[in-house]
């Protein structure tokens, strides 16, 4: 992972830097175990250096990622709490300091620990604003990603306000068909179906929505695609049996059951009684 600054102060050393990420043989970057390792090793051969050096900087962040993809979410975490922290030290431009702020926030998520990573992503939403303005794409994201955090946090008042302000302007400026376009309004539709508040309109709503931009990715892409399959068809059937239940569509507790169940499950197909083992999120 050879960032800018690197390239920008140390051109002359990239080839010696790439041995860190990037195998010299085949070219490809080094994955798991291995990347780990040397990821550690980057970070105490270049930790005496000053504060203020950028291969410095560098080999925290590259410790922070590698460990992060291996799943060491707890060590990355760290790694990234100590980069942000030597950011500010540094006076960093705002803009490198709101990607670090984004990548703490993607480690107190993987950790589950959503409360402690909700004020870094609202913090960085308000930077990019202040920063770019609305039209940004970057500020689009850091919307998409605030929302993620709002939806793990059950604020779904908070969630749909953000997501109605954000998704006209996301339509504008990267186009209806965009996936981040399209991942933003299936989260809505998801604000809306899990609203504890939500009303019949705002099932219908989040049950229109959700079926459209499932079918729009799947048209385009494939059922097996990953853009696709971040969409779970599950959340789906829960929001349209919902609706029905509220609309009292229903002959009886069995037709709910099967309803929501898929039918290419194994499980489904193999149970002989109504002893459904599913889990409503």
């Amino acid at each position: 992972i050879l960032v800018a600054e690197a390239e920008e102060n140390n051109l002359e050393q990239q080839p010696r830097w790439e041995r860190w990420h990037k195998c010299g043989q085949c070219e490809q970057n080094y994955h798991g175990i291995v990347a780990c390792a040397l990821g550690w090793a980057c970070w105490k051969t270049y930790l005496g250096r000053s504060e203020t050096d950028q291969i410095r900087l560098s080999a925290t962040r590259l410790l922070g990622n590698v460990l992060f993809d291996a799943g060491d979410h707890e060590d990355a975490l760290l790694a990234r709490q100590a980069e942000l922290s030597l950011m500010k030290r540094v006076g960093a431009p705002g803009d490198h300091m709101l990607r670090v702020q984004t990548r703490v926030g993607y480690s107190y998520n993987a950790l589950g620990r959503h409360e402690e990573g909700l004020p870094l992503q609202r913090d960085v939403y308000s930077g990019r604003l202040k920063l770019h303005g609305e039209n940004h794409q970057e500020t689009i994201w850091s919307a998409g990603y605030l929302a993620n955090s709002l939806y793990r946090t059950r604020r779904f008042d908070e969630g749909k306000a953000l997501l109605r302000k954000v998704i006209p302007v996301a339509r504008r400026v990267l186009g209806k068909g965009n996936i981040d376009v399209i991942r933003l309004r299936w989260s809505y539709g998801l604000f809306l179906y899990r609203a504890p508040d939500a009303t019949l309109d705002d099932i219908r709503e989040a049950v229109a929505t959700m079926e459209e931009t499932y079918g729009t990715v799947r048209r385009a892409f494939g059922a097996e695609h990953s853009y696709t399959r971040e969409m779970d068809p599950k959340d789906i059937r829960f929001a349209q049996a919902e609706l029905r239940a509220r609309e009292g569509k229903w002959r009886g507790i069995s037709e709910a059951l099967g309803y929501v169940m898929d039918p290419e499950d194994p499980a489904v197909r193999r149970r002989t009684s109504f002893k459904f083992n599913f889990k409503l999120l």
